[in-house]
């Protein structure tokens, strides 16, 4: 019996939306990226896009277990001398941009190689509870019905 590798032409795109309102950060990001590598279906292939396009929405209403909301610190270097610079991740929810906590929690549990880059372009997540992706007709996925834990009641 040989091995099973997907073709292109094989591989069925689905569209779901996510409803990120008081599901915890990182149990959301292990779910999104499952969904986004296709290793939910049957026909997984590691080198090829199986997964689906992934929808999140209400990302400003995102939980963090523990002390992470204050302590958790985001990095990045401008390129310049000295050019290291820092945010929490309270910070960034009350910033102009929330949404932007889910996207760097998924890109992090991604490979990082050339399919995930491309794997990322098949996430969108919206701080708000409305997307312009209705024409698609996407399934919701009950994030919060999966495992008691994936939930946190709002703290501070």
């Amino acid at each position: 019996m040989r091995t099973y590798s997907a073709k292109p032409e094989d591989i069925q795109k689905n569209w779901i939306v996510i409803d990120a309102e008081g599901i915890v950060l990182g149990r959301l990001a292990a779910v999104v990226a499952t969904r986004l590598r296709g290793k939910h279906k049957a026909m997984f292939t590691p080198h090829m896009d199986c997964g689906d396009n992934v929808v999140v929405v209400n990302a400003e209403k995102i939980q963090l277990t523990g002390r992470k909301r204050k302590q958790k610190t985001y990095f990045w270097h401008t390129g310049y001398p000295g050019g290291i610079k820092s945010r929490t991740a309270e910070k960034i929810l009350q910033g102009k941009h929330p949404e932007r906590l889910v996207l760097k929690a998924v890109q992090r549990m991604l490979p990082g190689n050339r399919l995930s880059r491309k794997l990322m372009t098949h996430l969108r997540v919206y701080a708000g509870p409305h997307h312009p992706h209705e024409a698609q007709k996407p399934e919701i996925l009950m994030v919060a019905s999966m495992n008691k834990k994936n939930t946190r009641e709002a703290s501070q």
